[in-house]
């Protein structure tokens, strides 16, 4: 965790943001103070946010109610025998472009049952759907990725795959996609190393692949 100093930085810097109105401060802020929460962007830019606001928004996202505790939590912490636990990974997030984020956080949520994490812009230009301990970033550009690679590639869209989601067992989520009216581009089938898996379509052509253990 970074020590006070290097907090109390981000906390102005964070303030900083809120006047100038960056768009990828808004939803930080609605996240962690009750008060903003159900705001538009351009409603918590016009609201006032001091620099205890921004102090209490980084303490949330470490942890502590407030502040006061982070700082406490960070002066018990410093004097705790260091541990150099190395490089720690956390996740993977694939990127899947598409041409109207606001129309694909709906089917996202909605078909395929991943919740918007954060959407940042009006209209949302960038966001992240989460569903368990898988994350999807979903990001906006002009036309189709398929199409835009074409000129550069040597592979066919049938084998051009955005992202890849293990799960425990893949025959009871498809029959919830089936029953949602998802577009299949793969059936579920068994592969031969003995896995089944099924791939699903996004309204942008996205591929998202879905695979099991052994059994369905």
């Amino acid at each position: 965790m970074s020590n006070i100093e290097n907090l109390k930085k981000q906390a102005k810097q964070i303030l900083r943001w809120h006047r100038e109105g960056r768009w990828t401060v808004a939803t930080d802020i609605r996240n962690a103070l009750p008060e903003f929460q159900g705001l538009t962007d351009r409603e918590v830019f016009k609201r006032e946010f001091k620099l205890t606001d921004a102090q209490t928004l980084l303490a949330r996202r470490h942890g502590y109610d407030s502040w006061q505790a982070l700082s406490a939590g960070l002066a018990a912490k410093s004097v705790e025998p260091s541990v150099d636990a190395g490089a720690q990974f956390a996740y993977a997030m694939p990127f899947v472009f598409v041409r109207d984020v606001a129309a694909a956080l709906v089917f996202y949520d909605q078909a395929l049952g991943f919740g918007t994490e954060f959407a940042y812009g009006e209209p949302p230009y960038y966001a992240q759907v989460i569903r368990e301990q898988v994350r999807l970033a979903l990001k906006h550009a002009d036309e189709r990725l398929f199409e835009a690679l074409k000129p550069f590639r040597t592979i066919k869209d049938e084998e051009i795959i955005s992202a890849s989601i293990a799960v425990e067992h893949a025959k009871p989520l498809y029959l919830e996609y089936q029953a949602a009216g998802v577009r299949f581009h793969q059936p579920l089938r068994r592969e031969t190393w003995g896995a089944w898996s099924f791939m699903v379509e996004d309204p942008d052509g996205n591929i998202i692949a879905f695979g099991g253990r052994g059994e369905a």
